[in-house]
């Protein structure tokens, strides 16, 4: 059975037990000043698509990612907005030649819905085992 959401993330908890999803990463990499000249203007780039492509869900509602109010928010694409998941490859691979550690998940009820939209669904996740 095909699942109706994945999500990128990082395959290693943070200090808060969570598991930043993949622009996280890649935008921690880029402010941090760990990515090279060339590596950095790609990521601009990519990042200057996806800005385009589709609704940052904090322009809609601001506590959508506000730590005091959902802790846990997790941003998943939908499957079926293949015109953002086919450029992902960019990041996964940039994490990778960076030593950062990310996995991909897939399912079809992974939280509480807080948000939803045409490209993606922002949940408070169930727990993982």
């Amino acid at each position: 059975m095909d699942s109706k959401y994945v999500r990128y993330q990082a395959g290693i908890a943070n200090g808060r037990g969570r598991y930043p999803g993949l622009f996280n990463l890649a935008n921690g990499l880029a402010n941090g000043g760990r990515l090279s000249t060339q590596d950095w203007a790609s990521w601009r780039r990519s990042n200057d698509h996806y800005d385009a492509a589709y609704l940052n869900p904090s322009t809609v509602d601001r506590s959508i990612y506000d730590h005091a109010i959902n802790p846990t928010a997790e941003a998943w694409f939908k499957c079926t907005a293949v015109h953002l998941l086919v450029r992902v490859e960019f990041y996964t691979d940039l994490l990778s030649r960076y030593d950062v550690e990310w996995q991909v998940l897939h399912s079809n009820d992974p939280g509480r819905l807080l948000y939803e939209d045409d490209v993606q669904i922002i949940v408070a996740p169930h727990e993982r085992e």
